[in-house]
């Protein structure tokens, strides 16, 4: 009965969150690895909101073949998907469109990470998330932690493998929810050995490469971290700060062509911007050296895909022309207010470089009379 009542009580807070805004809002279900429950919890919501008679419908769902989640999509509204052909492929999408249409209250839709065909209208399927909360339609949504962007080195660590499909950190900040779906290792893995995440055939091969206890363990912590990050964030912003106002933080990535380095520092800043709930912008410096004709054509590819991904990440991107890049950093930090200035880490020792350049002295004795922090990630 008690788990009754909490039930319908979430549901209630839900509905009234709903009605605060005129944008949808968003609520997303977070967990360490496929199998945990994440699509289950979002069905069962799903069941309560229509008994308390919510217009809420299913736009997308992957059941991945498992019977208790199939069963229970049976009474469920669905949306029709929508069918591509694709390299001779009858193959089916989420349908925003009819979405926006019908014009639910509230609409289900599952892989937020997911891939969308080549021309769809958008690339990814949380961009097609924020068309449908822009149209003020609510969306309840599924993820897994190893698909956040800025955590990706962390993730490739634990688990050995590059995650493609990625969402940038915005999407859970924007989030008005973020629910952590926790299951111990040992559960998971019993779930997997009686064929409840893959087919029987996959079991031997999931539990030999993804799925080990260590593994799902630092994936837990993980998960676990990014809710309760997303937690104190929502206190900061909500309560503290009306309370007891603090030094609004906005951040300063410093990147060059160098690919991986430049890739790491924006990861970085992003997650130190998200953890501060700050504005944060990327700079990069085109030096006499850096000119397009001396540098070779994949690294501007790659310094291209760099700008996209701070931009998707939430970042703003700045481009200059100098002969002295801690010049242009001086001036960009008085342009934006900088508060801290994130670098790598140089390739001769840091004093070797205070001493041989004046110019970065000068930018040192700034930072230190205007309270800036300068940040060398590894």
């Amino acid at each position: 009965m008690n788990e009754k009542n909490d039930k319908e009580k979430r549901v209630q807070q839900f509905l009234e969150l709903s009605q605060k805004s005129e944008r949808g809002r968003l609520k997303i279900y977070l967990g360490m690895s496929a199998g945990v429950g994440k699509t289950y919890r979002m069905l069962q919501e799903a069941h309560n909101l229509l008994r308390n008679g919510v217009n809420i419908k299913i736009g997308f769902i992957e059941t991945h073949g498992r019977k208790d989640t199939q069963e229970l999509t049976e009474g469920l509204p669905l949306i029709q998907r929508r069918e591509v052909f694709y390299k001779g492929k009858k193959l089916e999408e989420l349908d925003v469109q009819a979405i926006l249409l019908l014009q639910p209250a509230i609409v289900i839709i599952d892989e937020l990470a997911h891939t969308n065909i080549p021309g769809s209208k958008n690339e990814k399927r949380w961009q097609d998330v924020l068309d449908v909360l822009d149209a003020g339609i609510d969306v309840i949504s599924a993820l897994n932690i190893q698909h956040i962007e800025s955590i990706q080195e962390d993730v490739k660590k634990i688990t050995g493998i590059d995650v493609k499909e990625r969402v940038p950190d915005k999407i859970l900040q924007i989030a008005d929810e973020v629910v952590n779906i926790d299951l111990p290792a040992d559960e998971l893995i019993t779930r997997l050995k009686e064929g409840k995440i893959y087919d029987h055939g996959k079991v031997q091969q999931a539990l030999q490469n993804f799925f080990q206890p260590a593994k799902i363990l630092q994936l837990r912590e993980l998960a676990l971290k990014e809710v309760a990050g997303q937690v104190e964030r929502k206190v900061d912003h909500e309560i503290t700060a009306k309370q007891n106002p603090f030094r609004h933080e906005r951040l300063l990535a410093c990147i060059s062509s160098n690919h991986l380095i430049a890739q790491r520092i924006i990861r970085k800043t992003a997650r130190l911007a998200s953890y501060y709930n700050s504005q944060w912008y990327v700079l990069y410096v085109q030096t006499s050296k850096e000119a397009p004709d001396k540098i070779p054509l994949a690294s501007q590819r790659h310094l291209i895909n760099n700008f996209k991904n701070a931009t998707e990440l939430g970042g703003e991107v700045i481009q200059k022309k100098a002969r002295e890049i801690a010049g242009a950093i001086i001036e960009t930090v008085e342009e934006k207010n900088i508060t801290t200035i994130c670098i790598g880490k140089p390739h001769l020792s840091f004093f070797q470089i205070v001493l041989r350049t004046n110019v970065f002295n000068q930018l040192l004795k700034k930072l230190s009379k205007n309270n800036i922090d300068l940040v060398i990630l590894s």
